[in-house]
């Protein structure tokens, strides 16, 4: 049986807004505000360039970053990228997302934080008015830095645009997100939803981290968590005792397999775990992580979610319904969507 993925309601929780930029909008952007350093002028070898598929290590994935954060410093660019991020998930037929970032980076310019903030949340704002999508901002700090508390204490101070939740990404290896507890704590008391990045680009002790010392509410990636299994390449076996209790406890794992790929976390989707771990009980999602970067849509990670990782129609409509349960975002909004869109769409 095919499906048609593009007519499916989709949602992502796992949506980097520097990942995801538009070649032609970063030409554009560049030209009006001079940034020079581009590896390329001409759209075609741009993306190419862009597309991190040979990267083979996430810190060289990363490197990419620094074009599509150079041609966000100013608050006409962040708008209109947010908008177009927006746009073109909802084209996707993605209802729910969040989208996240570190607006640190993004006062190279002069910007503050919060006026960073707050063009974002402009244009992803004008794009919900325009597109039938729910959308919310996650705060990111990177964990390599030391501004982690700042961040988190801007992103308490500006909640009322759309913002829902805190983030620590960046490299993991040696950059452990205990390093930034304060920042955790902090965002946690104020209500704000906790998810980082772990188990990607580092082992299973990264998402234990993650869980245990920093109380995450989410898993970014997580697909380490598989070291604490019998994982032969297609099934679970047996499960250690912090697998069973990520399974148990149904954290949420946000997982990007062409991304992973792409990092060298995994091979192919074929032999990724995303279906090993659903089918096993995990929590899992399915996410772009960076679509300009991995050459992605969501659309594409559920075709091959499908084709390559053998999930159903049913599988794919109860993973939608747990990612958006697992949505930092109002209940209300998030209870309508699934009971309105997702289920009638997947004949749930």
């Amino acid at each position: 049986m095919t499906i048609d993925a593009a007519a499916l309601p989709k949602a992502v929780l796992h949506e980097h807004l520097d990942g995801g930029l538009r070649v032609g909008t970063i030409l554009e952007i560049a030209a009006q505000t001079g940034y020079d350093r581009l590896p390329s002028t001409d759209p075609g070898d741009l993306e190419e360039w862009f597309h991190q598929g040979r990267s083979g290590s996430l810190e060289r994935y990363l490197e990419a970053f620094e074009h599509t954060v150079g041609v966000m410093q100013t608050p006409e660019a962040l708008e209109r990228v947010a908008y177009e991020a927006v746009e073109d998930l909802a084209r996707d037929g993605v209802v729910y997302a969040e989208i996240r970032f570190a607006p640190s980076l993004n006062t190279q310019g002069g910007l503050s934080r919060e006026a960073v903030l707050e063009a974002t949340w402009k244009g992803m704002s004008k794009a919900m008015e325009d597109h039938d999508i729910v959308v919310y901002q996650i705060v990111t700090a990177m964990r390599q830095e030391s501004d982690a508390r700042e961040v988190a204490d801007t992103a308490i101070r500006m909640r009322d645009h759309g913002i829902v939740g805190f983030d620590l990404a960046g490299p993991e290896a040696g950059f452990p997100p205990d390093r930034h507890l304060d920042a955790c704590n902090a965002v946690r008391e104020a209500g704000l939803g906790l998810t980082l990045h772990a188990g990607e680009g580092d082992g299973q002790h990264s998402i234990w981290r993650a869980l245990a010392l920093c109380g995450a509410d989410r898993i970014g990636h997580g697909v380490h968590i598989v070291e604490d299994t019998d994982f032969d390449g297609a099934t679970i076996s047996k499960l250690g005792s912090f697998a069973r209790r990520v399974r148990d406890h149904r954290v949420p794992l946000e997982v990007a397999v062409t991304s992973n790929i792409h990092t060298g976390t995994f091979e192919s989707a074929e032999t990724h775990p995303l279906s090993a771990l659903y089918r096993s009980g995990f929590n899992v999602s399915i996410n772009t992580d960076n679509r300009l970067m991995s050459g992605v849509s969501m659309s594409g990670e559920y075709r091959s979610a499908h084709e390559d990782a053998g999930l159903t129609l049913a599988d794919l409509g109860a993973i939608t319904e747990h990612a958006i349960l697992a949505g930092f975002g109002d209940y209300p909004v998030r209870k309508r969507l699934i009971e309105d869109v997702v289920r009638p769409a997947y004949g749930s």
